[in-house]
């Protein structure tokens, strides 16, 4: 059945998948995020993401069932510098997941996660973990007012949200597993580097990540020592 359901999932979703390159994902990655940064009330809010230690970007998740559902998608996941100031390069993953029922159609969302704490990011040095079961995922709130302080979301390694059709939404995904990206890791460094290896080494962003880690650095700036309430109220030059 396992084999089914990735077989299922690869089909339907894999082509249009592999037929984009590692930099344009890199740009639909970082346009996703800025699209939905440009709505506060509807979007992530600051102070999280000023928390978070990493955030994954899956932009384009391919979701397709017929009685037997599966989803599939590629995007990246970059973490803090050791600094604590700035982003530094991502590194590729893939994220695969299904569920059981009377299913029919297809989708394309697009996923966000930050991840929230030390343990969290720990995970991802792994080859593959779990959503739910190796790191605790909630789903996360929406808007600049948005109550995060609940105890689920205290507790919670990791928040995610989807933007599928114009709606953006907090999301479990309990039962997804995230995996290194080899090959896609190799497209943009020459070699096929772990998320271990890419994480740990300050390694230099390509040049198609840039955008995202500067959308990155503009909502959370730790190092200036000013509250996103602040800075929000600032006008962009």
């Amino acid at each position: 059945m396992r084999k089914l359901l990735f077989f299922a999932s690869l089909c339907v979703a894999g082509l249009p998948l592999l037929a984009e390159t590692a930099q344009e994902r890199l740009k639909n990655a970082s346009e996703v995020f800025q699209e939905i940064m440009a709505t506060p009330d509807k979007g992530i809010p600051q102070d999280l993401i000023e928390k978070a230690h990493c955030m994954a970007i899956i932009p384009g998740l391919k979701k397709a069932g017929f009685v037997v559902g599966g989803s599939y998608g590629r995007g990246f996941v970059l973490c803090r510098n050791e600094s604590g100031r700035g982003w530094g390069a991502p590194t590729a993953v893939r994220i695969e997941g299904g569920s059981f029922g009377l299913q029919i159609g297809a989708s394309s969302t697009d996923v966000v996660m930050l991840i929230m704490n030390r343990k969290g990011m720990d995970k991802l040095l792994d080859s593959k973990f779990t959503l739910g079961a190796d790191a605790s995922v909630a789903a996360g709130p929406v808007g600049r007012t948005a109550a995060a302080q609940t105890d689920a979301l205290m507790r919670a390694e990791i928040l995610a949200w989807s933007r599928s059709r114009g709606a953006f939404a907090g999301i479990s995904l309990n039962g997804a597993t995230l995996r290194n990206d080899l090959d896609e890791n190799k497209e943009l460094y020459g070699k096929k580097l772990t998320s271990r290896e890419v994480l740990q080494a300050s390694t230099t962003p390509p040049e198609a990540a840039k955008p995202l880690i500067a959308q990155l650095n503009k909502y959370s700036m730790r190092e200036e020592g000013s509250s996103s309430a602040d800075r929000s109220a600032k006008p962009d030059k």
